[in-house]
């Protein structure tokens, strides 16, 4: 006899599943709102900077269109939307 174990009695490994792709939450922006106000499990708010988000991706152009003016927080990645009725404040600085 063999000490060599058998193809039945080696363990196989469970086929790991795929990692999910995380979906962003979006919220709606205040007017003249810079830190995100998404609190998490514990009822922490996060606080996190609302930045400017230029490199999103084809799902998010799918959904709001190819020149939306997007914001993200640089901490929890929830996305924000301008405040309806709120002119953008996306143009060119002009002095």
């Amino acid at each position: 006899m063999t000490d060599a174990p058998t193809a039945m009695e080696t363990p196989q490994p469970a086929a790991a599943p795929a990692p999910a792709q995380q979906v962003p939450k979006v919220k709606t922006r205040l007017p003249h709102q810079r830190a995100c106000n998404e609190k998490d499990a514990k009822g922490k708010l996060c606080a996190g900077h609302l930045k400017r988000w230029y490199g999103y991706g084809e799902d998010v152009k799918r959904q709001f269109g190819p020149n939306a003016e997007v914001y993200r927080c640089e901490h929890c990645h929830t996305i924000y939307l301008p405040a309806p009725g709120f002119t953008p404040r996306s143009g060119t600085l002009q002095f």
